[in-house]
């Protein structure tokens, strides 16, 4: 049993994304790497590198996915220059050549099925599914209040509570859009909280949905962190523990009462249609509404840049990308 379709994991910024990846790579057929910041980069740079049924411009475009500045493709434990030459050889469009790369990684580890994870994608998907037209899409949604609480501590994360928020938001909206669009062969939501809380149960759907076996080592994530996780990423230092519901609710003495007003006056209605209970928290200051206003405003009109180069890609002259790999 089993299918060949690629995997990606997706969901709001400290949601879970990394755990689920983890449990997915301990599937014995599924491979799931590390992020590699290659995909929307090089989907973003498409045009620089043109139409890659000229061998040259594969090249140029393999040179960049294995050495270009700002990509993690050395967190792959891959040969670069093998990687070259395949991409060279077979990859006259960019899914093709990302597909080279993601396939390169499971042969690593002997395993015939591939994907990527990371949480920007869930803001991405329409892109995703451009590349990879027979994709499958696993979402992963926590309960915003924790991801806020816990985003806001990120060393890497600069935008404060308004931008950590307003990530929040825009998961769910995105995952609202999928749902509808994608359909249940393609699209797949889990829940952190009921997942922390039984693995197993939760990881027998996820496999239905995948067409694969349900495989007991997916419950033990932590056996696999060391081996798919960065050391540099201490962040993901609990990936190295054996999965519990430790972390469900802490944004109760996380939060500010000013920060949890906030979370709660926005994010209210996103929260109870994914089922969680507020706690009533008392509505924030006026000034802090705005602030957080503003900085969504600024997320959508970021939203609608995306949606017009999509309809762009459209255009009868623009370059294949999908996959055929």
């Amino acid at each position: 049993m089993g299918d060949d379709r690629p995997i990606f994991v997706c969901g709001a910024p400290r949601s879970g994304t990394t755990m689920l990846q983890l449990m997915l790579h301990a599937h014995p057929r599924i491979a799931i790497p590390p992020e590699t910041r290659l995909v929307l980069e090089s989907y973003r740079q498409r045009r620089d590198f043109g139409d890659l049924t000229d061998p040259r411009r594969r090249r140029a475009l393999a040179e960049w996915i294995t050495r270009g500045k700002g990509t993690y493709f050395a967190d792959l434990g891959l040969d670069a220059g093998g990687v070259v030459e395949e991409i060279v050889a077979e990859a006259d469009t960019l899914g093709t050549a990302l597909g080279v790369v993601f396939r390169a990684y499971a042969r690593r580890f002997g395993k015939p099925r591939w994907g990527d994870k990371r949480p920007a994608y869930v803001r991405n998907l329409p892109i995703l599914a451009r590349l990879f037209p027979d994709a499958q899409f696993v979402h992963i949604i926590r309960d915003g209040r924790d991801c806020v609480a816990s985003l806001t501590e990120m060393p890497w994360h600069r935008g404060g509570v308004n931008q950590a928020i307003s990530a929040w938001a825009q998961a769910v909206d995105h995952g609202r859009w999928a749902r509808r669009t994608l359909g249940r062969d393609s699209y797949h939501e889990v829940r952190y909280e009921q997942l922390v809380a039984d693995p197993e149960t939760e990881l027998r759907a996820l496999c239905t949905y995948l067409g694969e076996e349900y495989d007991a080592a997916m419950t033990a994530p932590d056996r696999v962190a060391g081996v798919a996780v960065p050391a540099r990423k201490t962040w993901h230092v609990r990936t190295h523990r054996p999965v519990g519901s430790d972390r469900v609710g802490r944004w109760a003495s996380r939060l500010s009462p000013q920060e949890l007003g906030l979370c709660e006056a926005v994010l209210g209605d996103r929260l109870r249609a994914q089922g969680y209970v507020l706690s009533g928290a008392p509505r924030p200051p006026a000034a802090l509404r705005l602030g957080y206003e503003r900085q969504a405003l600024r997320h959508r009109l970021a939203g609608l840049r995306r949606s017009a180069v999509r309809t762009a890609d459209r255009l009868p002259w623009t370059p294949a990308v999908a996959a055929r790999i």
